[in-house]
């Protein structure tokens, strides 16, 4: 099952291209705690991530990020990041799910909380 949906998908991980292309020409550089998997060529020209899972880009870290968009020379392995004490840790991006921020107010709330600073407009 999982061989047929590399062949048809490409939002269930790798395809069979980048499978192949990864292993003639990657270098596995790291990996990350979500299981996301790291690599570059020979030359270090192309970097890559294979993602555990679904391919959603907010998944990357931040520190990775930087080392995929060639912002940083050395991948986090070699030379972590320093990170401040206010500093949240990562997480992907919520949008469009239950876990979505909703602001007070909002008609997705169960209960709305009820305005006295707006007049609805009415037709005369």
């Amino acid at each position: 099952m999982k061989f047929l949906l590399q062949i048809l998908t490409w939002w269930n991980g790798s395809t069979v291209g980048t499978s192949l292309f990864t292993a003639r020409k990657g270098v596995k550089v790291g990996e990350d705690e979500q299981g996301n998997i790291y690599y570059q060529t020979k030359d270090g020209k192309k970097r890559w991530v294979i993602y555990n899972g679904e391919s959603e880009a907010s998944r990357i870290p931040p520190d990775w990020h930087g080392w995929i968009h060639f912002t940083y020379d050395e991948p986090p392995t070699d030379k972590p990041l320093a990170h401040k004490p206010w500093e949240k840790p990562h997480h992907e991006n919520y949008t469009g799910t239950e876990a979505a921020y909703v602001p007070p107010g909002s008609i997705r709330l169960a209960h709305p909380v009820e305005r006295r600073d707006y007049e609805a407009w009415q037709p005369e």
